[in-house]
């Protein structure tokens, strides 16, 4: 077996055995083919896609190149994986309320992926809280508190860090079978017993048309059940941010909120709710979704999840009394500007993209690898579509490190905004499921 014979049944179409698939994804991981390999071979996958069985055999060869997690606990473990958005602080909210209904949730997540917010990110706004934890230390937070959010080792799926390096420069990074393969091989490096998929749709979203979204969905669903883990999507909206704040403070400061007033009525707690429902129907902690979702809005209400996040949010090491004083402990911008609406009528549509990216702008994410991240900047107060403006009426609040930056966030936020002179029709948090 040699990789310019793979490369060239790829090329040609030709379906790979299993035993061919592991054996590139190997090679891979220990520099067994060689870059120019690697990319021909993102480039033939891109242009002549996988099979479901090809697709099962690359996330199980990728994730087996590296350390895989096992767990000995009185209840199932279990996660959710967003495919990235604006304002979407979902995973801190459902990580813990999962775990006081007594899942256990090891959820190794991400920094901010260009327009983006990364999970891990909006963690380390929290005065010194460290993300990076020993593979041990992560078992002993997990079996104490039932989650911790934490960055991968390097140990994690080394075959997909190295194959998604070359996509990267190679033109294949939208490739579906790629995409799917990098997700799930670290999600089930984890080892878990069940996975639910937030799948965004909309101008926020990395998919902005249903046909995208609905393919990517399918088959992240179809190859994590193939790969031995009960899996469901649920396809939701990003045509304007889960919350109404962008940026890693800000969002954390709308986790609070919603951990310690237990509203319900809100986009993040309604899709908080539902894609906890679909997890705990597959995990077998409730008999179906909307039972499920009732148990994690009772979890929201009650203030049970709330002290779970405070335990987790000690044993990474912040505050011990982060739950009763957050105001006191996240970080301020020094400079804080309303933007407003520049004719009156109703939001009709909101850039998602461009929201995000002048989040980025502001220093709340990353404009290059290696840039540093100011927690502090974003937007509040984001007003979602269907609210009624006047001329004058504040849209969102920008929080910016300086006048300058904060007047080009501004701007930038002014234009993403459409006003039209009709209330439109309101957009569903979810769209369908995929199972």
């Amino acid at each position: 077996m040699d990789a310019r014979s793979i490369i060239a049944k790829l090329r040609d179409g030709e379906r790979l055995t299993g035993e061919e698939v592991t054996w590139f994804a190997n090679g891979l991981a220990v520099n067994g083919v060689t870059d120019a390999q690697a990319g021909a071979f993102a480039m033939a996958t891109y242009l002549n896609g996988m099979s479901t069985d090809e697709r099962v055999a690359l996330t199980l060869a990728m994730r087996d190149s590296g350390d895989v997690m096992r767990w000995n606990l009185p209840g199932p473990t279990i996660d959710k994986h967003s495919t990235g958005g604006v304002g979407d602080c979902v995973s801190l909210l459902l990580a813990p309320a999962l775990a006081a209904i007594g899942a256990y949730v090891p959820m190794i997540s991400g920094r901010g992926l260009g327009h983006t917010g990364g999970t891990l990110d909006k963690l380390e706004a929290i005065p010194g809280l460290k993300t990076e934890v020993s593979e041990e230390r992560f078992h002993q937070i997990v079996a104490n508190v039932g989650t911790a959010i934490v960055s991968a080792t390097g140990s994690i799926a080394p075959a997909d860090k190295r194959l998604y390096a070359i996509r990267d420069v190679t033109g294949t990074v939208e490739s579906i079978d790629l995409i799917t393969a990098s997700i799930l091989s670290k999600k089930l490096a984890a080892g878990l017993d069940a996975l639910v998929l937030d799948v965004k749709v909309g101008s926020g979203a990395f998919m902005k048309t249903m046909e995208k979204a609905e393919a990517l969905a399918n088959s992240l669903v179809s190859t994590a059940n193939g790969a031995g883990c009960r899996t469901s999507a649920l396809i939701t909206d990003m045509n304007q941010p889960c919350a109404p704040a962008a940026g890693n403070a800000l969002e954390i400061m709308e986790v609070m909120k919603a951990l310690t007033t237990g509203k319900s009525d809100t986009i993040l707690s309604k899709l908080t709710s539902e894609l906890g429902g679909e997890l705990l129907a597959l995990a077998g902690l409730a008999a179906d979704a909307a039972s499920g979702a009732s148990q994690i809005c009772e979890a929201l209400r009650d203030g049970s999840a709330a002290e779970r996040f405070g335990r987790m949010i000690a044993e990474l090491g912040g505050p011990v009394d982060f739950v009763e004083r957050w105001r006191d402990r996240l970080p301020s911008a020094p400079v804080v500007q309303d933007v407003f609406a520049g004719r009156p009528g109703f939001v009709g549509a909101i850039d998602g993209e461009a929201i995000g990216l002048a989040v980025v702008r502001l220093g709340g994410g990353r404009l290059k690898g290696g840039d540093r991240i100011d927690p502090s900047v974003g937007l509040s107060n984001i007003a979602f579509i269907g609210r009624e403006v006047e001329a004058g009426t504040p849209i969102a609040r920008v929080h910016a490190a300086n006048e300058t930056d904060a007047d080009a966030a501004a701007a930038a936020v002014s234009a993403a905004y459409v006003i039209e002179a009709s209330k439109p029709k309101p957009l569903p948090v979810i769209y369908r499921s995929v199972r």
